[in-house]
């Protein structure tokens, strides 16, 4: 008698659900928010992969920024020329959303997941003239 549990079964990996093309770009920023007190807040990061809708970046201190907390985010202006950078982080400051908070380790320093709030359509429109651009 054979069980139902035990037949093989394969799990596919699930298709890569996101919108635009993450890229390791290593650049320096700075983030602004304000903290539970009101007070204004500063810190310089470094990206570590970026996208037309998202950042991840880390700090080498800890930063006290709680998840869905709204920050401005800004390549430094000295580096906003760079070739593989989304056309929305060359104009300044974007209003972006804390969505996952990392927290350093051995290897590995504090990091934050920054949604941009850029219009989604747009973005991904500006990536395909800029694929298109490139073919």
């Amino acid at each position: 008698m054979k069980h139902t549990w035990e037949d093989n079964i394969v799990i596919t990996p699930s298709a890569d659900k996101r919108t635009s093309e993450r890229r390791p770009i290593t650049i320096p920023a700075r983030l602004a928010w304000k903290d539970q007190r009101g007070v204004n807040r500063f810190a310089s990061v470094v990206t570590r992969d970026i996208s037309e809708l998202g950042v991840f970046v880390e700090s080498h201190a800890a930063l006290s920024i709680p998840l869905y907390r709204l920050v401005q985010f800004q390549v430094e202006p000295t580096v906003r020329a760079t070739q593989d950078l989304p056309e929305s982080m060359r104009q300044g400051r974007i209003l972006s959303a804390v969505y996952r908070v990392a927290h350093a380790g051995k290897h590995a320093q504090h990091g934050i997941a920054l949604r941009l709030m850029v219009a989604p359509k747009r973005a991904i429109v500006e990536h395909q003239e800029a694929a298109r651009a490139t073919a």
